[in-house]
C-alpha cells in the first residue's frame, strides 16, 4: 500500500493549468465526382435494366429520382443524376412512349401511376413539332441540294462556252495567220515578226490552220429550221 503523500499543487500551478488536448478532427466523407451522362446510363442500366436497359423507352414514376438516391446511396451527385434524366425524359423515344403508354413504372419495372392526359398531350405536340423540324430540315437540305446541283451545271457550262469562244477566237486568229501567209510576200522572218508569231512555231500553227480549213470545208452546211408549212398545201 502507498502511504507516501501526494505532492501538493503549487500556486503557480492552479493558475496555469495544462491546455486541453485537441480532439482529433472527423474525416469528412469523399467527394462524388459528377459523372457525365453517357457513365450515369451505363450505371443506372446495369442496375434498374427495366426502365434504363439498351433500347427500353418508358415512361418514368413521378420523382424517380429519389428513389434511384435511396437504392444507390453516395453514387450519383443531384446534378449528375438531374442532367442525366433531363437528357432522357426529353430524348424523342421517350417522349413517344410517354404519349402513347397508359402508365409510369417505377425502378422494377411495375406500373406506378397512370399518365395525365395534359402530360401525353404536351409529349404528343412535342413530338410532332421535333417531327415538322426534320421534315423542314430534311426539304431545306434537299432544297440546297438541288441549288448547288444547279449553280455547278451553271458554272460548268459557262466554262464550257468560255472554252468554246477562246477555241474560236484562237481557230480565227491562225485562220488570218494562214490567210496573211499565203497572200504575203515578206520573208518568212518579217512575217513572223509582223504577226507576232514565233518563227519556230509558225509551222505548226500553219499545219494547224489548214487542218481546221480542210475539216471545215468538209463538213456538211447546217440547213436552216424548216418553217410553218402554208395551210392547205401539199408537199410535191
Amino acid at each position: 500500500m502507498n502511504t507516501e503523500p501526494e505532492p501538493e499543487q503549487s500556486p503557480a500551478d492552479a493558475a496555469n493549468p495544462a491546455p486541453p488536448v485537441p480532439a482529433a478532427p472527423a474525416v469528412a466523407a469523399p467527394r462524388l465526382p459528377d459523372l457525365p451522362p453517357a457513365e450515369c446510363a451505363a450505371l443506372l442500366a446495369a442496375h434498374f435494366p427495366a426502365v434504363f436497359g439498351k433500347d427500353v423507352h418508358r415512361p418514368l414514376k413521378l420523382r424517380i429520382a429519389a428513389d434511384i438516391q435511396q437504392q444507390l446511396p453516395n453514387t450519383l451527385t443531384k446534378r449528375a443524376l438531374s442532367a442525366f434524366l433531363h437528357r432522357h425524359t426529353t430524348s424523342t423515344p421517350y417522349l413517344k412512349a410517354l404519349a402513347n403508354e397508359p402508365n409510369r413504372y417505377d425502378l422494377s419495372g411495375a406500373a406506378a401511376g397512370e399518365i395525365s392526359a395534359e402530360h401525353k398531350q404536351a409529349a404528343a405536340e412535342e413530338v410532332q413539332r421535333r417531327r415538322a423540324m426534320q421534315q423542314q430540315r430534311r426539304a431545306g437540305a434537299i432544297e440546297s441540294q438541288r441549288k448547288a446541283g444547279l449553280a455547278q451545271r451553271e458554272a460548268e457550262m459557262a466554262q464550257q462556252l468560255a472554252r468554246r469562244e477562246a477555241d474560236g477566237k484562237e481557230r480565227a486568229a491562225r485562220a488570218r495567220v494562214l490567210r496573211a501567209f499565203e497572200t504575203s510576200t515578206l520573208t518568212r522572218t518579217n512575217f513572223c515578226t509582223l504577226m507576232g508569231v514565233a518563227e519556230a512555231e509558225l509551222d505548226a500553227l500553219l499545219a494547224q490552220a489548214r487542218d481546221e480549213r480542210q475539216r471545215h470545208a468538209a463538213a456538211p452546211a447546217a440547213r436552216p429550221p424548216a418553217g410553218p408549212r402554208p395551210p392547205n398545201s401539199r408537199p410535191r
